[in-house]
């Protein structure tokens, strides 16, 4: 019943407090997971569809995997993020997470979350993963380069860690 009783107050919800949080998680995360397992240090990094993991080659031989999702993608060309939940790139099962974003988006009004294609720069795209690891009780997010103009902004859940095989060196 106190459940009940804390919903029914008449404080509106805070999005602006909501992202700041969402950041803060993100950035003690990120720092969690360079502290452990060195994801700031990872050499290369792959995303197999197929399985829904990302897959990191860490020195030492070390290989970090996860489950992903996709939340979206950028352009610094033309300064646009296009949204996970309508990509044509992106499987429905890794675009969870960005569905999520989008209902949070379809809940508060904000159009930069429910508009498929947006103006957006690495911050704001930062935001959108932060929110996006938050809803979707992930454990982490990781911007990639796909080239010279396009990042691939994701979340991850657990991380499982593993040494490559000796002939894969």
């Amino acid at each position: 019943m106190e459940h009940l009783r804390m919903s029914d107050t008449s404080t509106p919800f805070d999005v602006q407090a909501f992202i700041a949080q969402s950041m803060e998680g993100m950035q003690a995360a990120t720092s969690a997971h360079c502290a452990a397992w060195h994801l700031d240090d990872a050499e290369q990094w792959s995303v197999d569809m197929d399985s829904g993991l990302i897959v990191f080659q860490l020195p030492g031989g070390i290989v970090a995997s996860a489950p992903v999702q996709i939340v979206g993608t950028s352009n610094s060309e033309d300064g646009s993020f296009l949204w996970g939940w309508d990509h044509p790139s992106v499987p429905a099962e890794l675009s969870e997470h960005a569905q999520l974003a989008l209902a949070f988006g379809r809940a508060h009004g904000l159009a930069a979350y429910t508009t498929r294609k947006v103006a957006c720069d690495d911050a704001l795209a930062w935001e959108f993963a932060a929110v996006a690891m938050r809803l979707g009780e992930a454990s982490g997010t990781y911007r990639a380069q796909a080239s010279d103009t396009a990042h691939v902004w994701m979340t991850f859940g657990q991380v499982t860690l593993s040494s490559a095989p000796a002939d894969a060196a």
